[in-house]
């Protein structure tokens, strides 16, 4: 069970802080509900339940976790499928997981596509864009808590970790 002031992933809500964990009998008497503010959305108030099968809700990556998967970064494969429908397919499996290390696969995957579609002299797909965007805000919306930086701030911050390693 999440505590009051934790910081979590709540599935498509992104980063939330615990509010509360109260009964709402005007919901369902007898169940406890975890009152979320997603921290990117303020003011919002969402309410699940404390027992939810449903949705994704774990706890933010700690310090340490997220450097060890930006050191991961470069050995992360990505989603290389032709067919645009069946990798459509895959990226929305994937997303549903809402895992940082699937993000992950998802902007590296849609950065490869982009130089290659450049270099053919075509622009990026809208499904490509679409993942990438829902990738990028979650990734970043959650990697920015535990390093305390901000989230427009994350993916220079992902640059200069790999590039400073690829100099060693």
């Amino acid at each position: 069970m999440f505590q009051v002031g934790e910081m979590i992933i709540c599935d498509h809500n992104g980063v939330c802080r615990v509010l509360d964990v109260t009964e709402m009998p005007e919901l369902q008497k007898g169940v406890l509900y975890y009152e979320l503010e997603p921290v990117y959305s303020k003011g919002s108030r969402i309410y699940v339940p404390v027992n939810s099968r449903k949705l994704v809700m774990r706890r933010v990556s700690t310090a340490e976790e997220v450097e060890a998967l930006l050191d991961e970064i470069p050995h992360i494969e990505t989603i290389w499928i032709a067919n645009e429908k069946k990798r459509e397919e895959q990226y929305r499996e994937v997303a549903r997981r809402y895992d940082c290390r699937e993000w992950v696969k998802i902007i590296k995957t849609v950065h490869m596509r982009k130089k290659n579609r450049s270099l053919e002299g075509k622009k990026i797909t809208y499904i490509d864009e679409k993942y990438m965007k829902l990738a990028e805000e979650n990734l970043y919306g959650e990697i920015s808590i535990p390093l305390k930086i901000e989230r427009s701030r994350v993916e220079a911050y992902i640059k200069d970790w790999i590039g400073n390693k690829e100099k060693k």
